[in-house]
């Protein structure tokens, strides 16, 4: 007897006339099908089973700049080489425009990196060289202390605010290719911006909370002993409570400049929180920025 197929009746596009065709699948088809399905089948169970074994996803340390300039992404230690510059700065009472002109040359010598080697015997943010005078490794090495080192060569250049960029940088620098420092302008504006506090909240900072052992101690008043050395003994502070420390503002901006520093550190000292002129940064929820705190006062910046 013969095998019964289903009909259907097709309509051919050219000629608009029905013919029936025959439907039904060979075995040969059915056999593909049924190993398409197993293999998708397979694919999927695996593909969920390795999502299964993966860890979560943990955001990378990481620090944002925004102001009205631009923004930028800078890594911690990066974060950390601005403050002091700027801490250094605002100690010498320079003008922005010299934290403009320390930026730039940071950025094109070492990406603001604290380097242990360079270019022959040269170290540090501004790879300076000890064979120059400059000082020795171990003190070219100390943020503070080669920052101090270049702003006090930088002042002794004539008219060093009104000149271009990289000629100021260069009579610093003395360095194969002067015009280099230029690129670098417009990022160390947007730097300058932050850093020296003149943008309020323009920087914040996260980084992964440990998963296993304990977290790391606070370390409140190592933070501020480190701030005093960079931004002077001027700055006065008082006790908290048992693990905090209050650090004075006598103005916004160097409010928010202590508060700059105390975020690009808290990683190093163990920071839980810092508050500010009804802000406040707290490194659990570091990646969310300065959220609204109406205990926070304008009159000191306090470290826990």
């Amino acid at each position: 007897m013969a095998e019964h197929r289903p009909r259907a009746h097709v309509v051919h596009l050219r000629t608009g006339r029905f013919f029936t065709v025959r439907k039904g699948f060979s075995r040969g088809v059915i056999a593909i099908g049924v190993i398409v399905v197993v293999l998708a089948v397979a694919i999927t169970g695996g593909v969920l089973w390795l999502l299964s074994r993966t860890e979560p996803l943990v955001l990378t340390e990481r620090c944002h700049v925004k102001t009205p300039r631009g923004e930028l992404d800078l890594e911690i230690e990066q974060a950390r080489m601005a403050a002091t510059i700027a801490a250094v700065a605002a100690r010498r009472k320079l003008p922005e425009r010299a934290v403009v002109i320390a930026y730039a040359t940071g950025l094109q010598e070492s990406k603001l990196f604290n380097l242990e080697y360079g270019d022959r015997d040269s170290v540090g943010i501004f790879q300076q060289r000890p064979s120059q005078g400059w000082g020795t490794v171990k003190q070219l090495q100390d943020p503070v202390y080669a920052t101090a080192k270049f702003f006090a060569a930088l002042v002794k250049v004539r008219d060093y605010a009104k000149k271009p960029l990289h000629e100021a940088a260069q009579e610093v620098q003395r360095s194969a290719d002067g015009t280099a420092y230029a690129q670098h302008e417009e990022d160390a504006k947007i730097l300058a911006a932050a850093f020296t506090g003149r943008v309020p909240r323009a920087l914040h900072c996260w980084y992964p909370r440990p998963t296993d052992g304990p977290a790391p101690q606070a370390r409140p008043d190592a933070a501020r002993k480190e701030l005093v050395r960079a931004l002077g003994p001027s700055t006065a502070s008082g006790a908290l409570d048992a693990e905090g420390t209050r650090i004075s503002a006598p103005t916004s901006r160097r409010g928010w400049l202590i508060a700059s520093w105390s975020i690009a550190h808290a990683k190093e000292y163990g920071l839980r929180r810092i508050r500010f002129d009804g802000m406040a940064w707290s490194a659990g929820r570091g990646e969310d920025g300065w959220r609204g705190d109406s205990g926070a006062t304008a009159r000191h910046v306090e470290l826990t």
